[in-house]
């Protein structure tokens, strides 16, 4: 375009924006010299604007553009996210060959990589995740900046490919984590866990370790305690209604006098737990299971225990003396030495069951000839 040359610079650029239809910044004169003063220009000169790219000499055939994008000189730019890094590829490429950014940018044009207005490489990941990958390729130390996630940029470095990085982030990542607290959780804690929690919400104690710790007479209804350590604890007279113990550890625990209407206690370990006086009868009908459980040398005397459900569980050598288990399912159980004088017994079911030297004297009801024991 022929344009009148008059006034300041500014008033040039404002025409030539004008004539052009673009935002013109900087003038240039044929030689790539940047005009900043229009009493710079003579009379012969071809002007050139453009809006704030490097020059560019068309007589060139785009050859200094190529230099530009890194074709034939080592250094390029990479547009992350929006933001900009300029790096050679040599670093790209040397540490780790095999990587995405190796392959990227090992070859021109070997991914078919996007470049923006700038000429700038565009890579659409997180900019201040790649910063710690960009400067560890530089010179092969991690270095991360206070309030970067590494577990962000651990997930840049395997989007990338950078084995080496991964693994130094993995023993970053390890070594910031807190050391695991396995001590028990004591009664103060749980009381004030227990007194945050909404009535209405499922509380999941699932895996927690108890161990020793004083439960008894608190309220634990419809807990799941599910695989949790509570061994050696003492939950007398504590409220287990419909809680979930299933695979929890009871071992040594104290639950004289406990409510165990309808709980779950499948597979769990009780060995040598005393449940004297337990209520395991819901009025209701559900009925407490304690299937495959293991309760070698238990005391539960005197136990209220209608209905439940002992099938393949392990009492050797326990104590259910005056327990009620009227319509108890003692399929596959093992009694061997069981004391169960005074039990009723009367509608159970001992199909199967291991009753080698267990004592049935002064049962209230007899057991009926047609059931099957061994």
């Amino acid at each position: 375009q022929v344009v009148a040359v008059y006034g300041t610079l500014s008033d040039l650029l404002s025409v030539a924006s004008s004539k052009l239809g673009i935002k013109a910044t900087s003038v240039y004169n044929g030689k790539g010299g940047l005009i900043d003063d229009i009493a710079l220009i003579r009379d012969d000169d071809v002007l050139f604007v453009c809006e704030g790219e490097p020059f560019i000499d068309p007589q060139t055939d785009g050859r200094l553009q190529e230099e530009l994008t890194g074709s034939h000189t080592d250094w390029l730019t990479l547009n992350v996210g929006g933001r900009y890094f300029t790096t050679t590829r040599s670093t790209l490429v040397n540490k780790e060959p095999e990587s995405m950014l190796a392959h990227m940018f090992k070859d021109k044009d070997a991914w078919g990589n996007k470049q923006d207005h700038r000429g700038a490489f565009l890579i659409d990941r997180s900019p201040e995740y790649f910063e710690p990958i960009l400067n560890y390729l530089r010179h092969g130390q991690l270095i991360v900046n206070d309030g970067i996630n590494l577990l962000g940029v651990l997930e840049e470095a395997r989007f990338f490919g950078i084995d080496s990085l991964i693994e130094h982030l993995e023993i970053a990542i390890k070594n910031s984590q807190p050391a695991e607290d396995h001590s028990p959780i004591s009664r103060k804690e749980f009381v004030r866990f227990l007194l945050a929690t909404p009535t209405k919400s499922e509380l999941r104690c699932q895996g927690l370790n108890f161990s020793g710790a004083d439960l008894s007479r608190l309220d634990l209804r419809y807990i799941n305690f599910k695989m949790a350590n509570l061994s050696r604890c003492n939950l007398a007279h504590a409220n287990l209604c419909c809680a979930n113990l299933e695979r929890a550890d009871l071992s040594g625990s104290v639950l004289d006098c406990a409510n165990l209407q309808g709980v779950k206690m499948l597979c769990s370990n009780a060995e040598g737990a005393s449940l004297k006086g337990c209520n395991f009868e819901d009025p209701s009908g559900l009925k407490a299971n304690l299937e495959g459980a293991n309760l070698k040398g238990v005391d539960m005397e005197g136990s209220q225990m209608t209905g439940i459900n002992l099938r393949v569980a392990t009492l050797k050598n326990a104590k259910l003396k005056n327990c009620n288990l009227r319509g108890a399912t003692l399929a596959g159980t093992d009694l061997e030495n069981c004391d169960l004088s005074g039990c009723d017994l009367q509608e159970a079911n001992l199909r199967g069951s291991n009753v080698k030297g267990a004592i049935f004297e002064e049962m209230l009801t007899p057991l009926h000839m047609s059931q099957s024991v061994r």
